[in-house]
């Protein structure tokens, strides 16, 4: 699971497709980005998962729709996960919902090889990998109505007040997930920074295309596992909060 996504803070008007109406010219970050740049160690192990899997799992970057079919192989439900750190919660996700197709977004180099390890030792076949930031795979290769879901667990809750604004859950990229999404598929987040999950209950609801599934948070859905930092904090009395909204029809 990540906490690196961000995006940049230089602000101008971003032109957001609306399915209801005209564009929507909104207020926003000029140069949205889904991760942070950090440095990373590869292991061999990685490097050599890069090497056998790479070219079968990493699907270039390109500013045209994923044939998703051609992709993976098969016509299956697609999820979108935004982040995905060192791959374990993905693994495990794509091992007890073996139906689905996930395409996974991440940047960070040793994320990535860890992933394709994990792959290699538990030989699922139903994970892709785009090595670039989300925010713009989102953009120019996932269509309108073309996803099942979209998972952003744990993002960088950025803390303080005036960094508040570097959050990746804001109204403009939730409308765009809310755009992809097909009627009935969901967007599930977690974070285990209370405030920002009070942040993005606020937001989510506010997207007139997005229903929560429940009162306020949501259950913590059985694929998710908990990761390694939250079962410290859930001893520690730390809280953890999912978000799960879906797309009205």
């Amino acid at each position: 699971m990540a906490r690196s996504l961000q995006f940049a803070p230089v602000t101008e008007s971003l032109t957001l497709a609306s399915p209801a109406g005209p564009p929507l010219d909104v207020a926003h970050p000029k140069a949205i980005k889904s991760y942070v740049r950090r440095a990373g160690r590869t292991t061999a192990a990685q490097a050599r998962a890069f090497e056998e899997l790479g070219p079968q799992l990493i699907l270039p970057f390109r500013q045209a729709p994923l044939d998703a079919t051609a992709a993976f192989g098969r016509s299956a439900p697609l999820v979108l996960e935004i982040g995905f750190g060192m791959g374990e919660a993905t693994a495990h996700i794509a091992t007890v919902r073996p139906q689905d197709n996930f395409l996974c977004c991440e940047v960070h180099e040793a994320g990535v090889g860890a992933l394709l390890k994990r792959i290699a030792e538990q030989g699922q076949t139903n994970i892709r990998i785009v090595q670039h930031d989300a925010v713009e795979v989102l953009q120019h290769m996932i269509p309108p109505g073309s996803l099942a879901g979209v998972h952003i667990f744990f993002p960088d809750p950025w803390h303080k007040k005036r960094h508040h604004k570097r959050r990746l859950i804001q109204p403009p990229l939730v409308a765009q997930l809310a755009d992809r999404l097909a009627p009935g598929g969901y967007l599930h987040c977690a974070t285990d920074w209370q405030p920002y999950a009070e942040q993005m209950l606020a937001v989510l609801g506010a997207e007139p295309l997005l229903a929560n599934s429940a009162p306020d948070y949501a259950p913590q859905p059985d694929y998710r596992p908990l990761a390694k930092f939250e079962n410290r904090g859930l001893r520690l009395g730390h809280g953890v909060w999912d978000l799960v909204f879906t797309r009205r029809s």
